[in-house]
């Protein structure tokens, strides 16, 4: 679940998961300074607390303040904060784990912060909340490989008729077109492609709901990978499986 309030140019958001377990405090503030880098590719990282890209200091956080089941940052600076304020918030509670950010005045105006860092935003801290929440309990009963291999068959076929209908001449880069706009819209909408329709699957987040656009381009991008190492990569990468319906 996500949230975002505007006031006087200052926004607050908010993401959300249901968690079986408690977490405490101390270690909802490591696993986010591990999942940094692992979830940007290396390309951010923390030090002390900063948040940072490569060299640059892209926010400036105070020093974390610990409780039983939370961590909280104030944030002081940084290239994307237009001023000092706000404060970004990490909880465990009442069987949700929440990730909130409150009053911060982002530098962007605020049209073109919606259109670029605020999607950003929301995909690294559900696929952050998800990884803490971890797979079990399985949202569902999983699918088996064998029957997630018949149903990529019949994506792929239905792709390679598409492209035919529309190209008389085979083009690689429409089929790569048209199958990365058929699986991103099917798993961002329903879930299920016509291949997970007949073999009766569908694409699910760790906390029951249906994938976001981020998380299903995320899963999509990684499925090369997932092919080649005969194991599901791009739904850890996405914080997704697949289950029986």
């Amino acid at each position: 679940m996500t949230v975002l309030r505007v006031a006087d140019g200052k926004v607050s958001v908010e993401d959300s998961v249901d968690v079986p377990r408690a977490a405490s405090g101390r270690e909802l503030r490591d696993r986010y300074v591990e999942d940094v880098p692992a979830l940007t590719f290396g390309l951010f990282h923390m030090r002390g607390s900063s948040f940072r890209l490569g060299p640059f200091e892209m926010l400036r956080f105070g020093a974390a303040k610990v409780t039983p089941h939370a961590v909280e940052w104030p944030i002081e600076g940084g290239v994307l904060a237009r001023a000092p304020g706000g404060r970004f918030r990490i909880e465990a509670t009442r069987g949700r784990l929440m990730a909130s950010v409150d009053d911060y005045r982002p530098r962007l105006p605020l049209p073109l912060y919606r259109l670029t860092q605020l999607p950003i935003h929301h995909l690294f801290i559900r696929l952050h909340l998800l990884r803490v929440r971890g797979p079990e309990p399985s949202p569902g009963v999983a699918a088996r490989s064998q029957e997630r291999w018949r149903a990529a068959m019949v994506d792929l076929a239905l792709c390679t008729v598409l492209t035919g209908v529309i190209s008389k001449r085979p083009r690689v880069s429409l089929f790569l077109g048209i199958a990365a706009a058929y699986h991103v819209t099917c798993w961002s909408t329903s879930g299920r492609t016509l291949g997970g329709l007949v073999m009766r699957q569908r694409v699910v987040s760790l906390d029951g709901l249906r994938p976001t656009i981020g998380q299903s381009l995320v899963r999509l991008l990684a499925l090369p990978v997932g092919w080649a190492r005969g194991r599901a990569v791009h739904d850890e990468a996405a914080g997704t499986t697949v289950v029986k319906s």
